[in-house]
């Protein structure tokens, strides 16, 4: 299942993004590896980021976005996961 991860940067999270760039990425890293990253990245007006995962439920959805560097160290003031069906681009047939 698709869910969609919205963390949303505090005050101070534009300084604190830079510290903890390396560790969050390392993660977001392993998950690639996993084939269980649709798509990452900042929102470019600074408002915090999107990151679009495969995930076995929402609690595990949960758990990896609570868990993340970027929510543990204050990047993110606010984090919301959402379940997420993805309509475009089409996924190739398994078939």
């Amino acid at each position: 299942m698709k869910f969609v991860i919205l963390g949303f940067d505090g005050p101070e999270g534009r300084a604190k993004r830079k510290i903890y760039r390396p560790a969050h990425l390392e993660r977001m890293e392993r998950l690639n590896a996993q084939g269980r990253v649709v798509l990452a990245g900042p929102l470019t007006d600074s408002a915090g980021s999107l990151i679009v995962i495969e995930a076995d439920s929402f609690a595990d959805a949960e758990a990896f976005a609570n868990e993340d560097p970027y929510t543990v160290n204050g990047v993110f003031e606010r984090v919301e996961v959402h379940p997420f069906m993805q309509v475009f681009p089409k996924e190739p047939s398994t078939a």
